[in-house]
């Protein structure tokens, strides 16, 4: 462990209240965040700076159970805002004057969740939730639960009241399993369902396959060959699609960078298995789109080794290429909108545009195309877009980048 040596921090322009935003995906909603009296409530504080992180205002509501694990000056301190923990004349449960777009109950306890199924409303929490489900149902809000509790609390009762409000239409946040119990989600994962819940994207529920990170192939049972790309950027656009709503599945590429938990993915450990997975999901699954940024592997070994191949030896290997996966999607599959990638390196701008204007004519509707040479004033990737003639646009950083392509699928692949 290194030794700090005293110095202070460095200076911010965030304010003590303020959060880092990590996107807009929450931006103009405002969610009432219910907290009720489990042990996991003593997270509430760091969940409503999560949800702030994406653009939320968060209104905390808390029961007295609750606030033995949490405090209303940690929650007013998280949420920038007054906490509720009781209802007065301002009939804080309806929010009229300012309505809520979200309510999540996180923790929402075994109490909780059979009081909501049954209608009953005898303390700030159950009573503000009777009025958020007349709101779901209307159309007006959503209703998001995160279920914690002791395995042996998970019964019969518990199941049908969670059958019921599923049914209602309550989303229910699955629970992170461990040591036999329903615990409560990190605070990322609660925040990227709220953002599903809320979103309003064209690509909501559009099934989209994203490739990315790199295919090794084998040179032995142990060692093989690989390239130094790590799948950051498929990560990227994977998080995007994921929060807007998109029905969407990443095939990562085996390198030592994995996705968080929360999104969906599964990993290609070899060119081979890169190969059959993206074959098999098309064959499986209408999917609208097709994003190719995996760094596929343009070489194998003739022959794999047998076994471990002694060391301290010269080894000689006879490369040949792999078959190019992305035409053989394109053949295979001729309906699938197919966006592609291309890196290049040694060469200027406007070849690395002919060169992405030549895939364009061989029939692929859109190219991001970026070469080694370019990056932006701290070292970020840049690319560019690349749609038709003269149709282009840049982007600098793998955030952006990502937020450009899931812009271009929007407004470009499902004009107004």
């Amino acid at each position: 462990m290194t030794e700090w040596d005293l110095t202070p921090p460095p200076l911010s322009n965030l304010g003590d209240h303020d959060v880092y935003r990590l996107g807009n995906h929450l931006g103009g909603k405002r969610v009432a965040l219910l907290v009720t009296g489990g042990i996991a409530a003593m997270k509430a504080p760091l969940i409503a700076r999560s949800l702030r992180q994406q653009g939320a205002k968060v209104v905390a509501y808390v029961s007295s159970e609750a606030l033995r694990y949490t405090t209303s000056d940690a929650l007013a301190w998280s949420t920038t805002n007054p906490v509720v923990t009781q209802l007065t004349a301002h009939s804080e449960h309806l929010s009229d004057t300012t309505p809520f777009d979200i309510f999540l109950v996180a923790p929402a306890t075994y109490n909780t969740i059979n009081k909501m199924a049954h209608g009953i409303a005898d303390g700030v929490i159950t009573t503000t939730l009777g009025s958020a489900i007349g709101r779901m149902e209307l159309g007006k809000s959503k209703v998001l639960i995160a279920p914690t509790m002791h395995n042996s609390l998970h019964n019969s009762l518990l199941t049908e009241s969670l059958k019921k409000l599923k049914a209602m239409g309550v989303h229910i946040i699955p629970p992170r399993e461990a040591n036999g119990k329903h615990n409560l989600p990190d605070e990322k994962t609660l925040t990227a369902s709220v953002c599903r819940a809320a979103s309003a994207s064209p690509l909501k529920e559009v099934p989209i396959l994203v490739t990315g990170g790199p295919t090794p192939v084998p040179i032995d049972n142990v060692r093989r060959i690989i390239n130094r790309f790590t799948g950051k950027l498929g990560i990227k656009i994977l998080e995007e699609l994921y929060l807007r709503g998109a029905d969407v599945l990443l095939i990562h590429g085996d390198s030592g960078y994995r996705p968080p938990e929360h999104l969906p993915y599964v990993v290609a450990k070899t060119y081979d298995d890169y190969y059959e997975k993206v074959m098999s999901e098309l064959k499986e699954k209408a999917y609208a789109f097709g994003l190719f940024s995996a760094a596929v592997a343009d070489y194998r070994p003739e022959k794999t080794l047998p076994g471990k191949t002694p060391s301290g030896q010269n080894l000689s290997l006879n490369l040949v290429p792999t078959v190019k996966v992305i035409d053989e999607v394109k053949k295979q599959f001729p309906n699938l909108f197919m966006l592609t990638f291309k890196y290049q390196e040694g060469l200027s701008h406007e070849e690395l545009m002919e060169i992405a204007y030549r895939r364009l004519n061989s029939g692929y509707p859109a190219v991001v195309a970026n070469r080694g040479e370019e990056v932006g004033p701290f070292g970020e990737q840049v690319a560019h877009l690349v749609t038709g003639v003269g149709e282009t646009a840049k982007f600098i950083g793998k955030e952006q980048i990502a937020i450009g392509i899931a812009n271009y699928l929007e407004d470009i692949a499902f004009p107004d």
